[in-house]
């Protein structure tokens, strides 16, 4: 009589995948990109210990579905980043994950040709790939950390963590950011409270204890001494929360949890909801914010693609427009840039520059 089947009941197939040291071996980094990742990294760290007065801008596509239009875009977001650079600090946003409510398309790393063929190993690759790209330019990377392996595969190539609305709750993240190598935002709720991305700071900060997988793909217990960098990003909820109220009650829910009150305001999601044009009116009113005395407001984030908009995609990925957004619509590069400028020209004028670097005029 045979044995009943007690595990791996619903699994269909199992994929060997390259340990996160072969990947890197396969495409290690030249001193220039270990030298850019280390110095962005410090500038972060810097602009929220307020040694650098300047805000940082988080700019770039809801999710990269195709590599060359990104680096397109990157080289045009490197251009305008050096030109801006004395009062903003531009990390591109370079998402290859992307959480979903239900079911869809999961980002570049899982399905990387969007024909569900879910060809993750060469995602991953393909990713690593294109930050090096970017960090060769100069330009700081930020990303979703999402599948809890994966800072093993790209984390090296990383500037700054971002997690998302519908992870900050869970306890696998927060003991990750605390051992994570860069600073880390937290987001608050989807329903718009704040508790989650509270209590995802302060443990965040703290040492922890956890399983996880070493660069030779091996189980281990990792120990963390804690992050020093975490932050909340209020991202809105049922109903924005980037107005000087919401602000306010944020700062005073961080200050009694004696925390540090950093905050960056993503001006897209429930802020602007997820329409495209508005992420100009938050982004105004947190310039705004700003020229009124706030301290707390150390950055903030667009959407932004080649082309406005967002597309459906359809059964062929050929037809697909690779300069617009697949996921969330976004502001198109033109509007982008007379943003930014607009920002850069605002603090320029609160005189939130950077120390020895000369004022543009």
């Amino acid at each position: 009589m045979s044995q009943p089947r007690l595990e791996n009941i619903n699994i269909e197939s199992v994929v060997s995948l390259a340990t996160p040291r072969e990947m890197k071996a396969a495409l290690p980094l030249s001193a220039q990109v270990i030298r850019t990742v280390l110095q962005c990294r410090e500038t972060i760290e810097q602009l929220l210990d307020r040694d650098d007065p300047r805000l940082f801008a988080v700019v770039g596509p809801c999710s990269i579905h195709h590599l060359d239009a990104a680096a397109e875009y990157a080289r045009k977001l490197k251009t305008l980043a050096d030109e801006i650079s004395d009062s903003i600090y531009v990390i591109m946003r370079v998402y290859f994950e992307k959480p979903r409510s239900s079911i869809g398309w999961k980002g570049l790393i899982n399905d990387p040709y969007m024909n569900d063929t879910f060809q993750i190993e060469e995602g991953i690759r393909m990713a690593r790939h294109f930050l090096i790209r970017t960090a060769e330019m100069g330009l700081p990377a930020a990303t979703e950390l999402l599948d809890v392996l994966m800072p093993q595969y790209i984390g090296d190539l990383i500037s700054l963590n971002f997690i998302g609305a519908r992870t900050a709750e869970a306890q696998t993240h927060r003991e990750i950011a605390s051992g994570i190598s860069t600073p880390v935002g937290f987001k608050n709720g989807t329903d718009g409270s704040l508790d989650a991305a509270i209590n995802s700071v302060r443990a965040a900060m703290g040492p922890h204890h956890f399983l996880g997988v070493t660069e030779d793909g091996l189980p281990a217990v990792f120990s963390t001494t804690g992050n020093r960098y975490p932050h909340v990003v209020l991202r809105g909820g049922k109903k924005p929360n980037y107005d000087a109220a919401s602000v306010a009650a944020c700062e005073a829910a961080l200050r009694a949890a004696r925390l540090p009150q950093n905050i960056v305001v993503d001006c897209s999601h429930g802020n602007s909801g997820k329409k495209p044009e508005r992420q100009a009116v938050v982004m105004r009113d947190v310039l705004s914010q700003i020229e009124a005395g706030n301290e707390s407001i150390r950055g903030f984030m667009l959407e932004s693609n080649l082309e406005g908009g967002c597309q459906t995609l359809g059964a062929n990925p050929a037809h697909i427009n690779p300069r617009q957004s697949v996921t969330d619509a976004c502001l198109d590069w033109p509007t982008t840039e007379t943003l930014l400028r607009e920002a850069h020209d605002r603090m320029a004028k609160l005189g939130r520059t950077s120390p020895g670097r000369k004022l543009q005029t």
